[in-house]
């Protein structure tokens, strides 16, 4: 039975104004054909088979838009708008069908980003951006209280999205970390028609997310009443709640949709719908006018950094040149993050030097960068993690960083590349360990670390990776890092320690160009050294060898090869020479070729033979001894 006007305005938290003026039943579903007419329409019929599941999921979109979700058309970014992801790619007809019928859309982010495009990511990336979303909401809930901050996040999502590897390992961290203004609506898996035979059933999902710690429900998609209970339900819930719609019977009702486009009333009753917020969002706003905590709700909401933050880190930096200690660059980027997190409250570390997250989002929401709460492992939870982060900088008002193996980076990437294109400002550090072992042992304990990992990293378009040499590039990596609003960073640092490559202290942030000139040649260069991270060092050493031997070369450090790509020509050609070029890293040569040409030289672990007997995997360095006579024999 279909739910009435009447019965509509009780249960609603904010029923639209013209269903106040009506009493009759069948309201839902008349809105919902409507839905279903404005997708029919866009596509045409001999395309209805790719939108079954928008047809499908016409009234659990219909009863969630008219009633319960939280949005204003008049101004599309509100920041306390509630927010909605459709994760999967199956939703981008009834996407486009609800931004017609309510003339906006609610899902862009305070940057101008675009919260719905995660349905582009791999299977789960959606719904663990959700839950980077909902884990933003807390926090700023937490620093700015309800007055300010009091929204939901909302997902929209296939049985696929709620089977895939990120998405549970995110929904185990929500489940944690108990987000109860998430709620995720997705599509039962064994109604769906053509599915493998190995895909698990509702019921297995349901006692999934259960174990887990969320909430469950399962409805039909074309009750409108049992939707409506299951939303009301999820309000209530001190948990994040999953609602598996069967959708079954919509499918049928779908195959004899109208295309002919949507009548003038219910295209009315739509557009009021999408204005039911009005009086919500005014209120808000009034609390937001008398709120002495404005200034600085609007600076972290649209990620502009405190005016001082640098002096701590460029002290520092100072400091280092001047004293030049033997520090390795993994302690030396946590010194930093120690520095940035005191000057930047809104930076929010989800990582520690033992790969476990300082939970400071557990029990009573305690601000970011507070220590407290017991902590939650993210060894297992490495993909769904590195999505969250993407969620919390879309949302905007935080400045999210994680940690991991160097060697986990492809666990990562899918995330770091929907990140980069999507231009959000997440941090990753990765540390390398020269053993060829991961530092964190975990599942790729006993492999080799891969020499491949750089050259894969640097191949994701809008990615910065800095390699830095010492503590100072650390620093200027971090400076760089944390000013970029276009798009992510990732910070490749090892624990071996090593001497420090700069010798006098420079205001200037020279990494900020990609490269540099470290040691210029004592005369006319015969061949420059071209390095990164902690084969400088090494190329430095064996300068000094090839010096002593009457060949003057220039070492020069190559901290980020996307920044360096971005400098002019000319400018470029200078610092690189125009003489044999020599690459030195514990890498591939894949990606330095644009730096060597085709007369130059790479020297990595593909050119130094492994030592005789190794027990175990190795990941063989150059030595300075070995890349002097490399060059040596090419110059002779």
């Amino acid at each position: 039975m279909a739910i009435t006007a009447a019965e509509w305005s009780k249960a609603a938290p904010f029923p639209p104004r013209a269903a106040a003026a009506e009493d009759g039943a069948g309201i839902d579903r008349a809105l919902a054909g409507a839905l279903r007419a404005s997708v029919l329409a866009a596509l045409g019929a001999d395309r209805a088979d790719r939108a079954l599941f928008a047809l499908g999921m016409a009234e659990v979109a219909t009863v969630l838009w008219t009633r319960f979700l939280k949005f204003d058309a008049a101004d599309p970014h509100w920041p306390d708008r509630d927010r909605v992801v459709l994760a999967d790619e199956d939703g981008a007809p009834l996407r486009a069908a609800l931004d017609t019928l309510t003339r906006q859309a609610v899902w862009h982010g305070p940057a101008g980003q675009d919260d719905a495009s995660v349905l582009l990511g791999a299977g789960g990336q959606g719904l663990a951006t959700a839950v980077g979303l909902a884990m933003a909401e807390r926090m700023l809930a937490a620093r700015f209280g309800r007055s300010l901050v009091d929204h939901r996040t909302w997902v929209i999502a296939s049985a696929e999205e709620v089977m895939a590897g990120p998405g549970h390992e995110a929904a185990s961290l929500a489940g944690a970390l108990k987000l109860s203004r998430l709620t995720v609506l997705a599509e039962a898996g064994e109604a769906l028609p053509g599915r493998r035979a190995t895909l698990p059933g509702s019921e297995e999902v349901l006692r999934c997310f259960a174990a887990y710690g969320w909430a469950t429900k399962r409805i039909e998609a074309d009750d409108p009443d049992q939707i409506a209970a299951a939303l009301a339900y999820a309000i209530r819930s001190a948990r994040p709640t999953l609602i598996l719609c069967h959708l079954g019977s919509t499918r049928r009702q779908a195959a004899g949709g109208d295309e002919e486009g949507v009548p003038p009333d219910l295209a009315r009753a739509w557009a009021e719908a999408a204005r039911r917020g009005a009086r919500e969002r005014l209120a808000w706003r009034r609390r937001y006018q008398r709120s002495p905590l404005r200034d600085e709700f609007d600076r972290i909401l649209w990620g502009r950094l405190p005016e001082a933050w640098r002096f701590g880190l460029d002290t520092w930096k100072a400091q280092l040149a001047s004293e030049q200690p033997r520090l390795a660059t993994a302690e030396a980027s946590r010194q930093a993050l120690t520095l940035l997190s005191a000057a930047i409250p809104e930076l929010l570390d989800l990582s520690d030097p033992a790969g476990a997250t300082r939970e400071s989002l557990n029990g009573s929401a305690l601000p970011c960068g507070t220590p407290a709460g017991a902590p939650i492992s993210t060894a297992a939870r490495r993909q769904g993690l590195a999505s969250a982060l993407g969620g919390l900088a879309a949302h905007g008002g935080a400045l999210p960083i994680g940690s991991n193996a160097l060697a986990c980076a492809d666990f990562l990437r899918p995330a770091l590349r929907l990140a980069a294109g999507l231009r959000q400002r997440v941090i990753y550090v990765l540390r390398e360990d020269r053993t060829g072992l991961p530092v964190d042992g975990g599942s790729t304990s006993g492999a080799p670390s891969g020499h491949d990992h750089l050259a894969a990293l640097r191949a994701i378009p809008n990615l910065f990776v800095f390699r830095p040499a010492d503590a100072v590039e650390v620093a200027e990596a971090w400076a760089l890092a944390v000013s970029r609003h276009d798009g992510p960073s990732v910070l490749a640092v090892n624990e071996e320690i090593g001497p420090a490559v700069r010798m006098s202290p420079v205001a200037e942030n020279l990494s900020a160009r990609g490269g540099y000139v470290l040691a210029e040649a004592p005369g006319p260069r015969q061949a420059t050294l071209i390095a990164s991270g902690a084969e400088v060092a090494i190329a430095l050493a064996a300068r000094d060898i090839l010096q002593a031997h009457g060949v003057a070369v220039a070492v020069v450090s190559l901290p980020c090869f996307e920044l360096f790509a971005a400098q002019d020509e000319a400018w470029r050609a200078l610092v690189l020479g125009g003489v044999l070029r020599v690459g030195i890293e514990c890498g591939i040569a894949q990606g330095w070729e644009r730096w060597l040409g085709l007369s130059g030289l790479f020297i990595g672990p593909e050119t130094v033979p492994p030592p005789l007997h190794a027990a175990g995997p190795t990941v063989q360095r150059p030595t300075p001894e070995g890349v002097a006579q490399t060059v040596l024999r090419r110059l002779s």
